[in-house]
């Protein structure tokens, strides 16, 4: 059975000048900032569309990349993803993710373990859903 999840932005103002809250509604876990200049122009305190599409695309990817190692008979101890999302802000378009990984996998090889990490990002629905930018992928045991 399908799963929907939901999030709410509420805008105030113009796309310059105004701010908004995203919250997210089915967890109920955070409710975040978001602006015009932290998303040109970076922040540490306002979050981005891009920051929540990484995040989105870590957990998926870490979850698509622990099921893939087990199937091929190699349980991972830990995998730690991060997903950079970059934006240009003169388009405006996102450009691309670049996933960093670094897992404990005992008993494999580099060369399988860098197989298995492409296949997961091939099979992430995350992944998946992004088809239209470009996706590198940086793996390493740990």
């Amino acid at each position: 059975m399908a799963v929907t999840s939901e999030a709410t932005t509420v805008w105030n103002g113009t796309l310059f000048e105004g701010n908004g809250t995203v919250s997210l509604d089915s967890s109920q876990s955070a409710s975040l900032a978001v602006d015009w200049k932290a998303r040109s122009e970076g922040s540490e305190s306002t979050t981005t569309p891009e920051e929540l599409l990484g995040a989105a695309h870590a957990a998926c990817f870490s979850m698509a990349f622990s099921n893939t190692l087990v199937d091929a008979g190699f349980p991972p101890e830990s995998v730690q993803a991060t997903a950079a999302v970059t934006f240009d802000p003169s388009g405006p378009k996102i450009t691309g993710s670049h996933l960093l990984v670094n897992a404990k996998v005992p008993n494999i090889s580099d060369d399988e373990f860098q197989r298995l990490a492409e296949a997961a990002k091939g099979g992430c629905p995350v992944s998946q859903a992004l088809a239209g930018v470009e996706i590198t992928l940086e793996a390493s045991l740990a």
